[in-house]
């Protein structure tokens, strides 16, 4: 039996109590959410909430989980070179603590944006999907299945 081949990450769309989203400008996908990799030994909401402070220098609470995603296409990492395992995602809505806006290594801008121009940042047609999930949450949590390589594509969708 071989180890498994997912990787698995977590996003946080994180709002502030006057209706604006965070979101942060990554070197290799343009404007998006705040998110990564789940780390060894970390559930996923202490994932999620590390990826948070780390790109933007915020501090949040999780409110709920709105999605969960399946990137099942194969292509290669920003190296060109390494192959990227199938990624399983979740997304949670989360509410402002406290912070300063802060970059880091893996940010060179994070703002806070109205949520109804937040579509008007992100380029990722991935990300837009979300995005809109996001913002047309109520209450059911979605799962879809996708693929981003040659072109996006929505294989399924169901909420659960």
């Amino acid at each position: 039996m071989g180890w498994p081949t997912h990787i698995v990450a977590a996003a946080g769309y994180v709002f502030d109590n006057k209706g604006n989203i965070l979101i942060v400008k990554t070197h290799n996908r343009g404007w998006d959410c705040t998110g990564g990799q789940v780390e060894e030994g970390e559930n996923i909401e202490e994932g999620v909430l590390r990826e948070i402070y780390e790109e933007s220098g915020i501090k949040a609470n999780i409110k709920c989980l709105c999605g969960i995603y399946s990137n099942v296409g194969k292509h290669l990492f920003y190296d060109g070179v390494t192959q990227v395992p199938t990624k399983v995602m979740m997304d949670f809505i989360c509410e402002y603590i406290e912070g300063d806006l802060t970059c880091s290594n893996e940010t060179s801008e994070v703002i806070w944006v109205p949520k109804e121009e937040v579509l008007n940042y992100i380029t990722s047609p991935a990300q837009i999907y979300r995005f809109k999930k996001v913002l047309e949450f109520d209450g059911q949590v979605i799962y879809s299945s996708y693929v981003t390589k040659p072109e996006f594509r929505v294989l399924t969708e169901r909420y659960i």
